[in-house]
């Protein structure tokens, strides 16, 4: 008996586990079709100066958070624009995300508001798995790397260390300053213009929701960290206009959830496209083609 036909079944097999590894359906003939890939803007690697996100102590009293160099090592493809109510809500057709609020009409030229950190994650999901490709949140280093000259510096006010209060009003007015409470409806997708990555309507009105948690730090006098940062992936970093730590799932930090200062206008989000994850699916496909040539040998 020859094995060649068994090693034709264990190629295929492979192939296949390969492929439900990384998302892709296989077989599924009465499943929902591949949502459409979405327009993304892919990076060089390169470096941003960035505060770090956060809070920080030394010696008992609130200091200002790091300014260091991120370096980031890889390729960085960034989808253009937001998610749009429209796209998102053919997550919610297929029983993957959470409706969308009332309020939110689910159209194509809009971006998709009033949704958690939860709700953009599970969005994530059900694109990877409708296109065969690993999409996720950005990094709070990622965003800002990608938003170029539209990130916002996230230095602390001058204030008076012995009393934090005063911190807190001074994070509060220059917030205040950077937004007006008649801009707050959501705008046709481009309004507020591309960056230098030709990256649309980054800190617009649409505050955008990261993967990064918010972190505690202590610091010696030297700005180095004393033992290990107290780290709550409850609250994660939004930015947009400024930075923001909201609650996970929160949809409208106007209503609560949000940390010190102005909370957000919108919570909305873009994804990043996981490189390697293409490469794999490359991959998989000559696997998959060479398994497929096998059945006329032999």
């Amino acid at each position: 008996m020859s094995l060649r036909p068994i090693f034709k079944l264990v190629a295929v097999a492979a192939c296949v586990a390969s492929a439900a590894a990384i998302g892709i359906a296989v077989g599924a003939d009465d499943g929902p079709p591949p949502a459409a890939a979405p327009a993304v803007v892919s990076l060089w690697p390169g470096s941003v100066m960035y505060r770090v996100a956060g809070d920080f102590t030394s010696a008992g009293k609130p200091v200002g958070a790091p300014l260091t160099m991120v370096r980031i090592d890889r390729p960085l493809a960034i989808m253009t624009h937001q998610v749009t109510a429209a796209d998102y809500h053919r997550c919610v057709q297929d029983d993957a995300c959470p409706p969308l609020a009332p309020e939110v009409v689910p159209v194509a030229d809009r971006p998709a508001v009033k949704v958690s950190w939860r709700d953009a994650n599970a969005y994530a999901v059900w694109l990877s798995s409708r296109t065969g490709v690993r999409y996720r949140l950005p990094t709070d280093e990622e965003w800002a790397y990608a938003a170029g000259s539209r990130f916002k510096d996230d230095a602390m006010p001058n204030f008076d260390a012995d009393d934090p209060a005063k911190r807190w009003l001074a994070r509060y007015d220059r917030e205040a300053g950077e937004q007006q409470p008649s801009d707050r409806e959501p705008r046709p997708v481009g309004s507020f213009g591309a960056n230098e990555n030709g990256l649309l309507d980054l800190a617009g009105n649409v505050w955008e929701w990261t993967s990064t948690c918010f972190v505690r730090r202590v610091l010696d006098a030297a700005g180095t960290t004393i033992g290990e940062p107290t780290v709550n992936c409850g609250v994660r970093v939004a930015e947009g206009r400024h930075r923001a730590y909201v609650v996970d799932f929160i949809r409208d930090a106007r209503g609560g959830g949000c940390g010190v200062g102005v909370p957000p206008s919108n919570l909305g989000f873009r994804l990043v496209r996981d490189e390697d994850s293409m490469l794999r699916l490359r991959a998989l496909v000559g696997r998959l083609r060479d398994a497929v040539g096998l059945r006329g040998a032999g």
